[in-house]
């Protein structure tokens, strides 16, 4: 079998892949996002020889570059090819507004939000919500950019600031925690493995921004959350994150579907990429 693994540069996610297909005795390549293309009428160019792509990361671009990717995808998908996770799947988990939408609509507890693109209706949903919120991107990941927002004034600033670079509000309504979340990974429909991870010096649990992971089991019914949430979003491969409430009820806060697991991997002691070259074997087999 041969896997592209579309990214952008050879980072540890994307050696972590490549060693896992050749221990399976596939052919893994790296390809750069950035240098794939395609003809027509029946090219499939970068991607011709393939048998199954994996995307690790989507690099920044303009609108028609990331739209043509895209493009790509779906094109090589609809040839009866597998794409990990489907383009669908990335659609809606990179914008964070649709991905709570699809949670909500799937009878997911999602934390209150907001989304708008003026300062003025950003106030009102700031009232609204309470006068603490969490201000993010509305693309993004890691914890990257997220700013918690708690003074009328500095909100003003922040929105008035937001809405003069063109970037949409995206206000969740900050959720009372005992300082940890837990992540738990998917790979077609069950848990492999969960962490909980611990803040450090603030309310931040990601990894990447200084918090602190070990491994843990879930509940039955966290189990049951965090498939649901892939489901709803229609990621195979995701990880997602609860958090929990001041009422110990579960919150969904994010479905990633490019997730990492450098922290999981060594806490949980789970080789999470041979499981999922293993998870391609299955669906091409």
């Amino acid at each position: 079998m041969r896997i592209a693994i579309l990214s952008f540069g050879a980072g540890w996610h994307v050696r972590d892949l490549a060693r896992a297909a050749r221990d399976a005795g596939h052919q893994a390549e790296t390809l750069d996002f950035r240098r794939i293309w395609a003809g027509l009428p029946d090219d499939e160019g970068s991607l011709r020889a393939f048998d199954a792509v994996i995307v690790r990361t989507m690099p920044p671009g303009s609108l028609e570059q990331v739209v043509f990717r895209m493009d790509l995808l779906h094109r090589f998908q609809a040839a009866g090819k597998l794409v990990l996770n489907a383009p669908l799947a990335l659609e809606t988990c990179i914008d964070k507004y649709l991905a709570c939408a699809r949670l909500a609509a799937a009878g997911l507890l999602v934390p209150p939000t907001r989304v708008c693109q003026d300062a003025e209706t950003a106030m009102e949903a700031f009232e609204r919500l309470g006068r603490d919120v969490v201000v993010k991107p509305l693309f993004g990941s890691e914890g990257r950019g997220m700013l918690r927002v708690e003074d009328v004034d500095i909100a003003w600033r922040t929105f008035r600031t937001l809405e003069r670079t063109g970037a949409v509000l995206y206000l969740q309504q900050f959720i009372h925690h005992p300082g940890w979340d837990l992540r738990g990974f998917v790979v077609g429909g069950k848990v492999i493995a969960s962490m909980r991870r611990h803040a450090r010096n603030g309310w931040r649990t990601n990894v990447a921004q200084g918090g602190r992971a070990e491994a843990c089991s879930l509940t039955a019914e966290e189990v049951a959350l965090v498939v649901r949430s892939a489901e709803a979003v229609g990621a195979a491969v995701a990880g997602v994150d609860l958090l929990p409430g001041p009422e110990g009820e579960r919150y969904v806060l994010e479905v990633n579907a490019v997730p990492g697991w450098r922290a999981l991997a060594p806490v949980t002691q789970t080789d999470v990429a041979a499981t999922v070259i293993r998870y391609i074997e299955t669906l091409l087999n």
